[in-house]
């Protein structure tokens, strides 16, 4: 899931990973998907809102970054309902317009790139196709399902109770943002 770690890093998972799957097209999650992809021989995956930024410098931000978007196109372009193995697919715009998470139904835990952090946090929605509306559809959504656990893209997982972290969120994003 993501390409923003260091590919040596990701090497030694390599016969493991099967499948990228990228949560959305910013570049801190998608700076090394060529050479991923290579490493892995494993197909990438967005959703078909979040694709055209893997071309765009200025959409997927690299230039804060100092380099280029990767230009690696997707395997796939996900959608709404979709699988990616025994994910789930969903569909999560606010901080993207394609943004997804990914469910596993069985273990009622929830990959959720940018979209919603631990500890009450979310994906910022002022960055180049953001929209607070979209985020506050995808936090309501979101907070209507059981999810234990909560694997954000940035800070640390927890493992029970992921559902108290997205309601926190949504409360954040209505009484600080309104």
């Amino acid at each position: 899931m993501d390409a923003g770690v260091l590919p040596p890093v990701v090497e030694q998972y390599k016969d493991q990973i099967k499948e990228i799957v990228l949560t959305h097209y910013h570049y801190d999650h998608i700076a090394y998907v060529h050479e991923i992809a290579r490493i892995c021989g494993a197909p990438v995956n967005i959703h078909r809102l979040d694709a055209p930024g893997l071309f765009s410098d200025t959409t997927s931000l690299s230039m804060n970054f100092g380099a280029s978007a990767p230009c690696h196109p997707p395997d796939r372009l996900l959608a709404e309902g979709d699988r990616v193995g025994d994910l789930l697919v969903l569909h999560t715009p606010g901080h993207t317009p394609g943004s997804i998470c990914l469910l596993y139904e069985d273990e009622q835990a929830l990959f959720s790139g940018d979209t919603v952090f631990c500890e009450g946090g979310f994906g910022r929605f002022d960055f180049p196709g953001g929209s607070r509306a979209d985020l506050v559809r995808s936090l309501e959504r979101l907070s209507a399902m059981q999810i234990e656990g909560l694997y954000p893209g940035h800070g640390s997982p927890v493992q029970k109770g992921g559902r108290r972290h997205i309601l926190a969120a949504q409360e954040l994003l209505r009484i600080t943002y309104a």
